[in-house]
C-alpha cells in the first residue's frame, strides 16, 4: 500500500498527466458543449424518475407506471406540465430580480460539468482529444466558484418575492452554504495536498493506482455529507422544508420559473456527485483493471464513470428515503461543531505528514499507517463528540405568568410558564352556587373576555 500511494503521489508530482486539448478546435469544443447539456437535461429526467422509483421501493408501493414502460415518461410529462402551466407572478415582487434568480440558478448549476473529466484521450471525428470540455491549474476552485455563485440564485428569489415564507428560506440558504460550504472545501483541500495538484484531470491521473477515498477517508465522509447539505437534499432541506416554510425560497414561484429551480437542484446533485467521483472515486478509471486494458480505453471508461456518478445519486434518494429533516439547530451544530472542526484537524494533520516527508530523514514514512491511524483518531473523536449531549443551563425558578388567552380578540393557548387566570364559572361551580346566581364582589368578572376563561 505504501508502495502504491507513493506512486501515485509520483505521478501526480510529475505534472505530465494534464489533458492535452491542443488539437481541439471549434466545433470539437461545440459538440462537447452540445453533449455536456445534453447529458444534464436527459440525467435530470433519469434522475427524477430514479428517485420515484427508489423511494417507492423503500415504501412498499409501485411508483411511477403508467407512462411509458416502467413508467420512465412520467418525468417527461411533468416537464409537459410545468411548460404550460400558468406562469403567474406577485404583484409586489420586485420584477427583475424575480425572474433573473432562477436563471442564475440553472446558469451556473450548467457550468460545473465543464472541468469534469468523463473519460481518457479519444478519437472524436478524427481528432484526439480529451472526453472533457476544459481544464486549467486551478479547476476545482472554479467548482467551488460556480456553487457559490448558484445560491445568489436562491437568495434572490426568496428575497425578491417580497414574502414572508420565501425570505425565511432565503435566509436559511445564505446560513447553510457558508456553513456547509466550509466544510466542503476544507475537506478537498487534503486531496490537492496528496495530489499536488487542482486540476481535475491530474487529480484523476493521480489515482491510477490508488483511489483517494482510501487514506483520506475522514475527508470523504466530511464531504458527502457536505455535499447533502449544499444542495439543500434531506434530511438538510431547510430553505425549502414543506413542513415549515411552504416551499421556501420557490413558494412564489411557478410554472417555468419554478422549473428552473427544480431543475437546478438536480443538476447540483449531478455535479456534486460528479465531484466525489472525479477527486475521491478515480474519476473515470475502473477498478481492479489493468491501466492497459481495453477497458480503460476509448469510449468504455464513460461507463465506469456513470455507474459511480448514480451510484452517489442513490445514496442521495437512500438518505431522503430513510433519514428526518433535522431541526434548524441541530443543522447548524453538525456544520459548525462537528464537520468544521473535523475538517480542520484532518487538514493539519495530513499537512504536516506531508511536510515531513519532504526532509530525507522522513522519506520512508510509512505514509499508509500514518494516514489510516489519523483517520481512526479523527472519525473517533467525531463519533465521540456526537454522543456527548449538550450542557443545558438548568431552568431559572420563576412564577408562572397569568395569560389572558382572549387579550388580543382571539384565543391563543398558553406557552410553558404561562397559566390561565382562574375561572369564576368553574369557582361557582365548585361551590355549588347556581348556574344563573349573579356573582358580586371579588367573584364578579371585569372584563367581559373573563366569562370565556375556562
Amino acid at each position: 500500500m505504501h508502495s502504491v500511494l507513493a506512486a501515485g503521489m509520483a505521478a501526480a508530482a510529475e505534472g505530465s498527466t494534464a489533458a492535452d486539448f491542443s488539437n481541439d478546435t471549434w466545433w470539437i469544443w461545440l459538440i462537447k458543449s452540445v453533449g455536456i447539456l445534453v447529458f444534464l437535461l436527459t440525467s435530470v429526467l433519469i434522475a427524477i424518475w430514479f428517485e420515484r422509483k427508489v423511494v417507492a421501493r423503500m415504501q412498499v408501493r409501485p411508483g411511477p407506471n403508467v407512462h411509458g414502460p416502467f413508467g420512465l415518461l412520467q418525468s417527461l410529462a411533468d416537464a409537459m406540465k410545468l411548460l404550460f402551466k400558468e406562469d403567474m407572478t406577485v404583484k409586489a415582487a420586485d420584477k427583475v430580480v424575480y425572474i433573473v434568480a432562477p436563471l442564475i440558478a440553472v446558469f451556473c448549476s450548467l457550468l460545473t460539468f465543464a472541468v469534469i473529466p468523463l473519460g481518457p484521450t479519444v478519437n472524436m471525428f478524427g481528432v484526439e482529444t480529451p472526453l472533457q470540455l476544459t481544464d486549467f491549474p486551478v479547476a476545482v476552485l472554479y467548482i467551488l466558484a460556480c456553487a457559490s455563485v448558484g445560491v445568489y440564485g436562491i437568495v434572490l428569489g426568496g428575497w425578491s418575492s417580497n414574502s414572508t415564507y420565501p425570505l425565511l428560506g432565503a435566509v436559511r440558504s445564505t446560513a447553510q452554504v457558508i456553513s456547509y460550504e466550509l466544510a466542503m472545501g476544507m475537506s478537498l483541500v487534503s486531496v490537492f495536498i496528496l495530489a499536488g495538484s487542482m486540476s481535475t484531470s491530474e487529480i484523476v491521473s493521480s489515482q491510477t493506482q490508488l483511489w483517494w477515498f482510501l487514506p483520506l477517508l475522514p475527508a470523504f465522509v466530511i464531504y458527502i455529507v457536505s455535499m447533502v447539505g449544499e444542495t439543500n437534499r434531506l434530511p438538510f432541506d431547510l430553505p425549502e422544508a414543506e413542513g415549515e416554510l411552504v416551499s421556501g425560497y420557490m413558494t412564489e414561484y411557478s410554472s417555468m420559473k419554478f422549473a428552473w429551480f427544480f431543475l437546478a437542484e438536480y443538476i447540483n446533485m449531478l455535479n456534486v456527485s460528479a465531484v466525489a467521483t472525479t477527486l475521491f472515486l478515480g474519476g473515470w478509471r475502473a477498478p481492479f483493471i489493468p491501466a492497459d486494458s481495453f477497458l480503460q480505453q476509448g469510449y468504455w471508461p464513460v461507463l465506469w464513470f456513470l455507474a459511480k456518478l448514480w451510484a452517489l445519486m442513490f445514496f442521495f434518494v437512500w438518505v431522503r428515503g430513510s433519514v428526518l429533516r433535522f431541526r434548524y439547530d441541530q443543522f447548524m451544530k453538525l456544520g459548525w461543531k462537528v464537520l468544521i472542526p473535523a475538517s480542520l484537524v484532518w487538514l493539519v494533520l495530513v499537512a504536516v505528514v506531508q511536510g515531513l516527508r519532504q526532509f530525507p530523514q522522513f522519506a520512508d514514512l510509512e505514509l499508509r499507517s500514518i494516514l489510516f491511524g489519523i483517520a481512526g483518531v479523527v472519525i473517533v473523536g467525531v463519533v465521540i463528540s456526537l454522543l456527548i449531549p449538550e450542557k443545558k443551563p438548568a431552568p431559572a425558578a420563576t412564577r408562572p405568568r397569568v395569560l389572558d388567552a382572549f387579550a388580543d380578540g382571539y384565543p391563543v393557548p398558553p406557552l410553558p410558564g404561562q397559566v390561565l387566570p382562574p375561572s369564576p364559572r368553574r369557582a361557582r361551580v365548585t361551590a355549588g352556587a347556581p348556574a344563573d346566581e349573579t356573582t358580586t364582589g371579588a367573584d364578579a368578572p371585569t372584563d367581559p373576555k373573563e366569562v370565556h376563561g375556562g
